[in-house]
């Protein structure tokens, strides 16, 4: 059995990318971002979830995080997309002021025709990419990477000036929107 990316080892750490079907520009309403960062922190507060870094782009989320020992890594992020999946399409269906409703449904039906494991709609991608961060070089470039994301994409001139980071936390003596735990000396 493969483990190119899997979770393996629940007391590592990991970079992980979260990805909406289609690449869907859906985190571009603050409504939405929100259900996603609230499941993140109730994941925090009660199911051991560790972010040691984080971006939120328009369609997708990287992290580098581990978990409190005897928690499941794999667990917890499928508890945090099937929950903001539900969440998701329920503000979508719900929001009156939501001019891309009928698209961004057809987009989630389609995709949820597509697999058995959906019950009507598909949010997410399926797979969460997860990365075993071996070594510091590792660690140090996926953290390079995430936090640079959105410059790369044009958003912003500087990582510590997109609200949606880590970066804010770790360029700034700013805390950022999650709670994290840096890693020192990794």
């Amino acid at each position: 059995m493969s483990t190119r990316y899997k979770f393996v080892d629940n007391k590592a750490v990991y970079f992980t990318t979260s990805t909406v079907v289609g690449w869907t520009d859906i985190f571009t309403r603050e409504i939405y971002k929100t259900i996603l960062l609230d499941s993140i922190r109730h994941c925090q507060l009660n199911q051991g979830l560790i972010i040691h870094a984080w971006v939120l782009m328009t369609n997708h989320l990287h992290t580098i995080c581990s978990c409190k020992e005897g928690k499941d890594l794999g667990l917890i992020w499928r508890n945090i997309k099937s929950y903001t999946a539900m969440k998701l399409i329920d503000a979508i269906i719900n929001n009156s002021k939501e001019s891309r409703k009928e698209q961004l449904l057809h987009t989630f039906e389609e995709a949820g025709r597509k697999s058995s494991s959906n019950f009507r709609y598909q949010f997410w991608e399926h797979e969460n990419h997860p990365v075993l961060l071996k070594s510091t070089e590792m660690y140090n470039q996926r953290l390079n990477y995430l936090h640079w994301n959105p410059v790369t994409a044009g958003f912003v001139d500087e990582p510590w000036h997109w609200l949606y980071s880590s970066a804010i936390d770790y360029f700034t003596d700013k805390k950022g929107l999650l709670d994290i735990l840096i890693l020192d000396g990794f």
